[in-house]
């Protein structure tokens, strides 16, 4: 059963051979990579979102572990709250770290999207068991009630989108900062460091079922690591000066890192 929809029509989309084809004949290659474009035709996703250097450090990042208690407590979850055959979609999946996590120890039909081309491009190399393509969140060309189980990193949040693509009897998994996530490095950046409020998104429509806290801490022994994680975080975008000197000074770097994950039920 196809679940993808075609963003020009809202009719199913149907994989044929590297084509994604609707009845009404629109259709959208896929890219060489394996993934596919369904951002609409006057946007091609090359200029939107994470450009390709900070696509790679974030993959290079991710790739050394350091966020792995936050995608091993994701799988469990999908564990949890779906079955084997059932259609996981990575909402705003960046470069694929936690797909690929996942579906290396899980059976699902794995799905990721993500506005930028460059990060999806970056998912759809690793090659995993996951069908990869670029898309805004605001509009997920995505069948009502097609998907059991969602998860949403750090990423806006579109409730009214999640609930409707979500099944009546699946969840949507996101995280939100915990109250010390990267307190250490705030240490650096700020001179009165503040700790997270834990606010949650405006979920109208959704019900929580469970809340997870999950705690751990990282040490970073190289400026390009330190750097990958600063690119990774709002704070790239609001600190002062003196806060950024500092930083660049810096060799080493040890930070608790803390999540909440929040699972959503309609309600």
């Amino acid at each position: 059963m196809e679940i993808m929809k075609c963003p020009v029509c809202g009719q199913a989309l149907e994989p044929i051979n590297r084509i994604w084809r609707c009845e009404n004949r629109h259709s959208y290659d896929v890219a060489k990579e394996g993934y596919v474009n369904l951002l609409s035709a006057h946007k091609s996703g090359d200029t939107i979102g994470d450009n390709r250097e900070m696509a790679l450090s974030r993959r290079d990042f991710l790739n050394k572990g350091y966020y792995q208690p936050l995608a091993q407590a994701v799988t469990e979850c999908l564990e949890k709250y779906s079955s084997d055959g059932d259609t996981v979609l990575d909402i705003c999946c960046g470069e694929g770290y936690y797909t690929a996590y996942a579906a290396e120890r899980i059976t699902r039909r794995f799905y990721g999207f993500d506005l930028s081309k460059n990060m999806v491009r970056l998912a759809a190399k690793r090659k995993a068991p996951a069908r990869f393509f670029v898309a805004n969140i605001a509009s997920i060309p995505m069948l009502d009630g097609s998907v059991k189980a969602a998860f949403h990193l750090f990423a806006p949040f579109h409730a009214a989108e999640f609930g409707r693509i979500i099944a009546d009897d699946g969840v949507i998994v996101t995280a939100i900062p915990g109250r010390d996530h990267l307190y250490g490095l705030k240490e650096i950046l700020y001179d009165q460091p503040y700790r997270n409020d834990e606010k949650e998104p405006l979920a109208e429509g959704l019900t929580v079922r469970e809340r997870i806290r999950v705690q751990g801490e990282i040490t970073l022994d190289n400026s390009e690591d330190i750097n990958a994680l600063f690119q990774m975080t709002p704070y790239y975008y609001h600190t002062p000066s003196r806060g950024m000197k500092r930083l660049e000074e810096q060799t080493t770097l040890t930070t608790p890192i803390e999540f909440v994950l929040i699972v959503y039920q309609k309600a």
